[in-house]
């Protein structure tokens, strides 16, 4: 069990949250929600100790261990991948060099002999010779397979690193397990592997997360942090979200009728305070009037961006063909063979574990990357708008406002017409006048967003959208490209944004595509759990 007990915690003289109390007992798994900025990240800092509140403490059960998800992808560099994730499990990684230090004295004493003993047993129980085993599989379900697990962590890509230090958090058991963001650059099939795990584990989960469907399928309760508050409710994501929208409703409500009510009430006062005959009635309605208290409706930190897109035309019937793409970047072949014909108006999920090869094909079609072999041809009434898994040479270096910057890509060219678009994606006032190199990553991606819908493009081509976005500007998204009337190419991670956007899906895994009509469930019922494997 682990407790906060009036936790406060302050910026800048702006309080985050204030005296909060929350406990979190074993068998449940929290979820904490809340607009960016809100104080999620910090609250699970608060938790583990890292970070130290104004006010108020953490009580954690005596002997009980917490594993937190590291953030600093460098900070094991020197280690292989296996040590790496071994080293999730502090105690057993004293175990083994305190058995390996005292095994290679030269004078092994008899007193060496029975520390040696006890620490046999304590390696015993804490499974250890099993460990390296159950670290392999563990990292072969999450996508790192064979080849890379005696490599340096130095030598893998981002994307398995971060593979790699989810399995350090979750490896040994962890009595209370602390995760930010864990599906953050996660292929679906290593998410889907996750929310099993975690269903199935038994001892205290709280995690942050920005994914929908992930909170739904593992969260007992959701932490919600807003109004300087964190306030806890029973259920998934989809219950807090209809329980708090339903209670919103029946406040709103309750106002309205209070207002009418007061407004009679008053009306009835003046007409009649004057008046003997009615006077004691006057005196009753005052009485009522002043009981009637309207529900106060505290300001959310919740904000919702404005998402639409609107092509300046319609596409053709032509829209785009790819004839046997292929492409080796340093020693691997990312993409071999490919070919398929997208239609006008189709709404596609590209799928599968290889990041690199869904990235380099939308690299490829727009132009940013040339194909080994191969080629591609986009419809002749067609325009594209892309956005790249990687914004930053947008922003990086860029000695710009937001209202220069976004400047750069309109027709428009009065500062309150930038203003107005900037405003939609919740930079007003002040904001607008924000440097576009000093944003933030969920910053950057509404930028883009913007840039985006001023384009008049009758496609869109998206890898990873909403890469740090919070829930609220993932739904704005979400809803707009539902909307959007032609062409979608996209790739996400977030089962729920695949599911409820995409008509078609393709998976692509070397020389293999998979391509299937219908929605992203429909696409994972076609094949059994040992095909499911890779995806």
């Amino acid at each position: 069990m682990i407790q906060a007990s009036n936790i406060t915690v302050q910026f800048g003289g702006r309080a985050l949250f204030e005296r909060v109390n929350v406990t979190f007992s074993a068998g449940n798994c929290y979820g904490i929600i809340g607009a960016n900025g809100a104080g999620k990240s910090t609250f699970l800092k608060v938790l583990s100790g890292e970070l130290e509140a104004q006010k108020g403490e953490v009580f954690i059960t005596p002997g009980e261990r917490l594993s937190v998800l590291k953030q600093d992808h460098f900070a094991f560099d020197e280690y292989d991948v296996i040590r790496t994730v071994l080293m999730g499990n502090p105690r057993l990684i004293e175990v083994m060099e305190e058995k390996d230090a005292l095994y290679m004295k030269e004078d092994f004493t008899e007193e060496d002999g029975i520390k040696a003993g006890e620490l046999e047993a304590e390696f015993a129980d804490m499974d250890g010779w099993n460990a390296e085993s159950d670290a392999e599989f563990m990292l072969n379900k999450l996508g790192v397979s064979d080849e890379y697990h005696y490599l340096k962590m130095a030598e893998l890509p981002s994307d398995l690193k971060v593979k790699v230090l989810l399995a350090q958090a979750l490896f040994g058991n962890p009595d209370i397990l602390l995760l930010d963001e864990p599906t953050n650059h996660l292929d679906l099939s290593a998410i889907r592997w996750l929310e099993n795990f975690l269903l199935d584990f038994e001892n205290t989960v709280i995690v942050v997360s920005h994914d929908r469907h992930f909170l739904n399928k593992v969260c007992t309760h959701i932490c919600d942090v807003d109004f300087g508050k964190i306030q806890l409710y029973t259920g998934n994501y989809d219950f807090w979200y209809e329980y708090t929208q339903m209670r919103q409703r029946q406040a709103r409500d309750q106002n309205k009728k209070n207002e009418q009510k007061i407004k009679e009430l008053q009306e009835f006062i003046q007409r009649f305070s004057a008046n003997a005959a009615k006077s004691k009635q006057a005196t009753s309605r005052k009485k009522q009037l002043d009981a009637l208290e309207m529900i106060e409706m505290p300001v959310s930190s919740r904000r919702f961006p404005y998402v639409d897109f609107k092509p300046d035309r319609e596409c053709g019937n032509d829209l785009l063909r790819v004839d046997h793409l292929t492409k080796t970047i340093g020693d691997r072949k990312v993409l071999d063979d490919v070919s398929f014909v997208i239609h006008p108006r189709e709404k596609v999920a590209f799928v599968g574990s290889d990041v690199v090869a869904k990235t380099t094909l939308f690299k490829i079609i727009m132009g940013e990357m040339e194909p080994d072999e191969g080629e591609y041809k986009w419809g002749v009434t067609t325009s594209q708008s892309y956005f790249p898994s990687d914004n930053s040479p947008y922003f990086d270096g860029v000695d710009l406002t937001l209202v220069d910057w976004l400047r750069q890509y309109t027709t428009y060219t009065l500062e309150a017409d930038i203003r107005g678009w900037l405003g939609r994606m919740l930079f007003s006032g002040d904001e607008a006048l924000k440097m576009a190199n000093v944003l933030s990553g969920g910053e950057r991606v509404r930028c883009m967003l913007c840039k985006m819908m001023l384009s008049g493009a009758n496609v869109l081509v998206l890898d990873e959208p909403t890469n740090h976005l919070d829930l609220e500007s993932i739904t704005a998204l979400n809803n707009g490209l539902i909307r959007y009337p032609e062409t979608i190419l996209f790739t996400s991670h977030d089962h729920q944004f695949v599911q409820t956007v995409a008509d078609r899906i393709i998976e692509i895994s070397g020389n293999t595509v998979l391509d299937r009509k219908g929605t992203y469930d429909e696409f994972l019922e076609d094949f059994n759990e040992e095909q499911l494997k890779k995806y």
